[in-house]
């Protein structure tokens, strides 16, 4: 069964940090595209940030640009977000998947994790 698990969240400053991290399992990791996706209350789900196969192509959605960064490591079936210079409209449950842009109608995608909070305030 496929299966996600993101964790690394909690409450932060404005200006803070964190790193995200999806622990991915019941498929074959390192064939995938992966991305990280949020989801404020209210609004829908956006894609962040997403990252190739073997880590070597990477995107990122203009709102965090320079300030998160996505990497994983196949061998652990992990990938990770870096956050830095958050602000307070990163607040969000933090979810990981395939890469929807590049694996679309994928059957992955219809399976989620319980997602990670990221509340930004002061």
């Amino acid at each position: 069964q496929v299966q996600f698990v993101e964790s690394g969240g909690g409450f932060v400053q404005p200006g803070g940090s964190l790193r995200l991290s999806c622990a991915a399992s019941g498929f074959v990791f390192r064939s995938y595209a992966m991305a990280w996706y949020r989801q404020a209350p209210g609004k829908e789900r956006e894609l962040v940030a997403a990252i190739g196969s073997t880590g070597g192509d990477t995107g990122y959605a203009d709102s965090v640009k320079g300030r998160f960064t996505i990497s994983r490591d196949n061998a652990k079936n992990t990938m990770y977000l870096q956050m830095n210079s958050l602000k307070p409209v990163d607040t969000a449950v933090y979810y990981c998947n395939a890469d929807r842009t590049r694996h679309s109608w994928n059957s992955l995608l219809l399976s989620w994790g319980q997602g990670t909070q990221v509340t930004v305030s002061s």
